[in-house]
């Protein structure tokens, strides 16, 4: 048996679509419609409205910056006290930052060795007083004899010269005696002017030596306010600059001081410049060791200042927007930072006066763009 297998294909029905069935004139067409709608997307862009933009004209300024360091209030003078003799410290009477009142004592030493010489003194003045007396009864007897022609020339010099090595001897002993009483009025240590004690070096009990530093005091009166200062700011600054001092824990606390004192040589530790300011009529408020601020203002210097929002970076140096006047394009123009100050940026060079810098707004600028100023006339 034979079984006939028949294939056949019927044809593509008319109802359905082929691609290949749309004419041609209907592809040109989709074709010009995305060309036309790519066309207007770029007039678009090309309508895009200008960036607001604020500006500044350029203008040339005298900028005399100013410079604040941190110090302390010293004394104008500093007194190191010490014992005249040697000896042992018998009592000490006042402790560091006390205030004291000019003689007021200080310290005592042990007396008894300035003592024992003073008593010493005045017995050898006595017994010198009494030769003064023998001699001088002596000299009288021999200046009647003398006259009566009962005693020879040589007697009279020699009693004549007895008397007056009696006399010498008595000067003598009364020196002696003045310095045991002054040794002895040394063994008590006064303070030679008022002031605070600001350091102490012996105890009760210890032995010094004479000119021994015992006690240092800061004497009353104005102050100084003393700055460690780099030399190249002491280089910059005016000759004698007014300087203002203001009390690091209470602002309102304020004086002026002018320069004193400048330390000829640079302190080969901290590589810096003492300079002592002073501050006359100190105010109480500022005691020894209260920390300071003292402000000075440099040598004036012409310059531009910008607000720190007109600087942008260009090439990863300093730069600012210039707003071209005609066409309102902007650019990006280097420039050379002389400071920076607070919300403010001071340029050394790289402008010109009377050019319109780009202040705000700067942040969504590209070269070549186009800006419209805010505030300016239409």
């Amino acid at each position: 048996m034979s079984r006939n297998v028949t294939s056949s294909v019927s044809p593509p029905s008319a109802k359905t679509p082929s691609l290949l069935s749309f004419p041609a004139a209907s592809i040109l067409a989709c074709t010009a419609l995305a060309l036309l709608a790519g066309c207007q997307k770029q007039a678009a862009a090309d309508k895009k409205l200008p960036v607001m933009v604020r500006t500044e004209t350029v203008a040339m300024a005298d900028y005399a910056p100013r410079t604040s360091l941190t110090g302390v209030i010293a004394a104008r003078t500093l007194n190191n006290l010490s014992f005249r003799v040697g000896g042992r410290v018998a009592e000490r009477l006042v402790d560091v930052g006390q205030h004291v009142d000019q003689g007021t004592v200080l310290a005592r030493i042990d007396p008894q060795e300035q003592e024992s010489d003073l008593r010493s003194a005045q017995a050898d003045l006595d017994a010198a007083q009494a030769q003064l007396t023998q001699a001088a009864a002596t000299f009288e007897r021999q200046k009647t004899l003398l006259a009566q022609g009962f005693t020879t020339r040589r007697d009279y010099d020699a009693a004549d010269q007895a008397l007056k090595v009696a006399q010498g001897s008595v000067d003598a002993a009364q020196s002696a005696l003045a310095n045991a009483r002054q040794n002895l009025s040394f063994t008590e240590l006064k303070a030679g002017a008022a002031g605070v004690i600001t350091a102490r070096q012996v105890e009760a009990g210890q032995v010094v030596q004479a000119a021994q530093t015992v006690f240092t005091v800061a004497e009353d009166g104005d102050r100084d306010a003393v700055f460690n200062v780099q030399e190249t700011l002491v280089a910059r600054t005016p000759a004698s600059p007014a300087v203002t001092i203001t009390l690091l824990s209470d602002p309102q606390v304020r004086a002026t001081g002018k320069v004193r004192e400048i330390s000829p040589a640079v302190d080969p530790a901290s590589g810096s410049i003492r300079v002592k300011v002073a501050i006359p009529e100190t105010p109480a408020g500022m005691p020894l060791g209260a920390a300071v601020i003292g402000s000075v203002g440099a040598k004036p210097a012409k310059a531009i200042l910008l607000p720190w929002q007109a600087l942008t970076s260009s090439s990863g140096k300093p730069a600012v927007w210039i707003v071209d006047p005609g066409t309102k394009a902007v650019a990006t123009t280097p420039v050379e930072v002389l400071a920076f100050d607070s919300g403010t940026v001071v340029i050394a060079k790289g402008l010109s006066e009377g050019q319109s810098v780009v202040t705000s707004g700067g942040q969504l600028l590209n070269p070549g763009q186009t800006v419209e100023i805010s505030g300016a006339a239409q």
